[in-house]
């Protein structure tokens, strides 16, 4: 009698373990998060980036929306749920969320274009080198330095869509200013290290 956990015909073999369905509860969160990103869009401009009710709810949006991130992951991991399309779906909408919003930002004077430029040519770069090495059979996963990344861009871009300056002044912008001050650094420098990870993958290919 052939073992429960042993391939037929091969005893002794282990069985491999099934692949996760693409349609599971992460990979739906990651989808929900693309799909809220063009309402999000509209809120943010919709009244010229006005101080009101519409500015608020639309950085409330932004907040929830981009704190699913560590929500289907946390998910994904705990019930073996990780998938390659996950894996690029994933960044794709972190991409979305907040290179979107800061070019949002921009439209409306609050955030100058070269910051944006710098952080959104260097997303749609990782993304393009992304889909580049999956076409070549390689998944190239979000890196630590990534996520963290992520994480502080969403922090900067948080205090930037909130009008906390209505409520306790314009020192506010010193600190909005601060933020996203280390959101370009951190974005330069994990774009650095994913083109020396591109290099050495090139080497092993090679």
């Amino acid at each position: 009698m052939t073992p429960s956990n042993t391939t037929p015909g091969n005893p002794g073999q282990p069985v491999p373990p099934a692949r996760p369905s693409n349609w599971n509860a992460p990979n739906v969160i990651t989808g929900v998060r693309i799909l809220l990103a063009p309402l999000f869009f509209w809120m943010l401009l919709a009244d010229g980036g006005a101080d009101g009710a519409l500015r608020w709810w639309a950085a409330v949006l932004f907040i929830v929306a981009i704190g699913t991130d560590g929500i289907d992951g946390a998910i994904a991991r705990r019930n073996n749920l990780v998938t390659d399309l996950g894996k690029i779906l994933d960044p794709i909408a972190d991409k979305l969320l907040t290179s979107g919003a800061l070019v949002c930002l921009s439209i409306l004077g609050e955030l100058p274009w070269w910051v944006t430029a710098i952080i959104v040519v260097r997303e749609v770069g990782i993304t393009v080198w992304r889909f580049v090495e999956l076409g070549r059979g390689n998944v190239v996963p979000a890196s630590k330095g990534g996520k963290l990344k992520t994480l502080v861009q969403s922090v900067a871009i948080s205090l930037a869509l909130l009008p906390f300056w209505t409520l306790f002044g314009d020192w506010v912008f010193w600190v909005n200013g601060i933020a996203m001050t280390a959101a370009v650094l951190i974005t330069v420098a994990t774009g650095v290290q994913y083109l020396v990870d591109a290099a050495k993958l090139k080497k092993i290919g090679a």
